[in-house]
């Protein structure tokens, strides 16, 4: 089915608003976009995050007279009369297809495969996860995953407990039991992640040693020798009290979903149970390690 997108600018402040009236007009759907290309944070499950500028884009049928949907939207408090807007026809495309064609498998370290579920492993003696996403954030392709499945490969892992908060698909949950590790928890507080992640265990024979939790129902007192966290900036600093006592003395933390600009803030909030690292840098992400010292 053929489409035609329109593109508006709007801050970050108003540009909920305006989808809202997007939808209004005849929009199918509304997506938001930083519009100054810097890279945009991945949103926590269920999260809808907006950026300073941002462009707001509807999605039309084809046969919409967007004529009439320009004149609605000029009468809007949210837009000046004469507003700059983008009308753009949309190839028709199978973009499931699209996506899962591009998808390709990735090593991570020395051990590590990430591979999508639907294609063929490259090298059946190493340690592959075999990888559906769903409707979950993780694939390994943002640099975030990236880090953290780096750093899951280049620790001992054997015989340990691992907690993931904010699992989004398990693939770092996952990865850890295949990398040696006895158990490993997930929490996330979006079910279509918990969901995304049981399939995930199951496709890798680790569902048996995969806790699966909601973050309000997750037990007291939880704690492991390695949590890894690949969230966002702000919530880990919010949540630096709940995630601090998650790993045992002597235990490893991991965090990532950081930009560069972002890292020594975080790292200052854990920094007091810490011994920080150096923190690691790739492609403007960044990832936060260290060792609890009590």
């Amino acid at each position: 089915m053929p489409w035609i997108q329109l593109r508006l600018n709007s801050t970050g402040q108003q540009a909920e608003a305006l989808g809202d009236e997007l939808i209004e007009s005849g929009s199918v759907s509304v997506t938001f976009q930083d519009s100054h290309d810097t890279p945009v944070f991945e949103p926590l499950p269920g999260e809808t995050r907006l950026w300073g500028d941002t462009d707001v884009i509807g999605l039309y049928d084809a046969e919409t007279d967007m004529k009439m949907v320009i004149a609605q939207l000029e009468n809007s408090p949210l837009l000046a009369k004469g507003f700059i807007h983008k009308i753009e026809q949309i190839e028709d495309k199978d973009w499931e297809r699209e996506w899962m064609d591009n998808f390709h498998p990735m090593r991570f370290g020395e051990r590590l495969w990430i591979c999508p579920s639907w294609r063929d492993v490259p090298d059946p003696t190493a340690v592959n996860v075999m990888l559906d996403p769903g409707l979950a954030f993780g694939t390994g392709t943002h640099p975030t995953t990236s880090l953290c499945l780096e750093w899951l490969d280049g620790i001992d892992l054997e015989g340990k407990t691992v907690i993931d908060f904010g699992c989004g698909s398990g693939i770092l949950a996952i990865a850890a039991l295949k990398l040696g590790a006895a158990k490993a928890i997930g929490i996330d507080i979006d079910p279509q992640a918990i969901t995304a992640s049981r399939d995930n265990a199951e496709r890798n024979s680790v569902s048996n040693r995969l806790s699966l939790y909601l973050a309000k129902d997750q037990p007291e007192e939880l704690q492991a020798d390695v949590v890894v966290a690949n969230i966002l900036a702000g919530p880990l600093r919010e949540l630096a009290p709940m995630i601090s006592v998650l790993p045992k003395s002597g235990g490893l933390l991991g965090l990532s979903g950081v930009l560069a600009t972002q890292a020594e803030g975080v790292a200052d909030a854990y920094h007091e149970l810490f011994e920080i690292d150096p923190i690691a840098e790739k492609e403007e992400w960044c990832r936060i390690t260290g060792v609890k010292r009590y």
